[in-house]
């Protein structure tokens, strides 16, 4: 069976993502570990490289819809520069425990490094109408509610739901996807 890491198409049409720690360990749980995703999208943004349209952010896990000239290339650094970044900081904090699981469940073919933080893929879906987009949105800002963290989705920090209320939010989200450049069915911006 062969891996498929990322499966985007050619075009700048949003995506939403799911990025998960490898076998579900809770890396998010310092506020310090969130800052570094949240900078790298940040980055991203300012250097023009991706479009967020929404995000959240769990203890494990983190879904995100963006938009990019090639998003699986995004995506891709990514991962790599918050693991990077995300491991540097669990060694400074002596999480050893975490490191030791980190290391454990890493894939076999993985021989150049000595940990994984993400699982390979981030399940790309095509956003395709306003519908889905709000859907997705929907899914992503009821999630901490929905596992009993809090009783309203504007109460999770770590997500674009106060963005999308209009709100004081973390960074910011482009909260309307029409306002990216149009996709014709070959995939070129016009």
């Amino acid at each position: 069976m062969t891996r498929t890491r990322y499966r985007f198409g050619d075009n700048r049409q949003p995506h939403f993502l799911t990025c998960t720690i490898v076998a579900w360990l809770p890396v998010f749980t310092r506020t310090e570990a969130v800052q570094i995703v949240l900078d790298s999208w940040s980055f991203l943004q300012n250097e023009g490289r991706i479009t967020l349209l929404g995000y959240v952010i769990l203890e494990n896990h983190l879904h995100f819809i963006a938009a990019a000239e090639d998003l699986g290339k995004e995506v891709g650094n990514f991962k790599s520069y918050t693991a990077k970044r995300l491991i540097e900081l669990l060694k400074q904090s002596g999480a050893h425990t975490l490191l030791e699981q980190l290391q454990y469940y890493k894939l076999r073919h993985k021989i150049d490094q000595t940990f994984q933080l993400w699982q390979e893929g981030s399940q790309p879906k095509p956003i395709e109408n306003d519908d889905m987009l709000l859907q997705k949105l929907d899914y992503m800002h009821n999630n901490p509610m929905k596992r009993g963290y809090i009783d309203d989705p504007l109460h999770w920090r770590y997500s674009s739901a106060r963005n999308y209320a209009r709100q004081p939010s973390l960074i910011e989200v482009c909260t309307d996807w029409q306002s990216l450049p149009e996709v014709d069915e070959a995939g070129a911006s016009g």
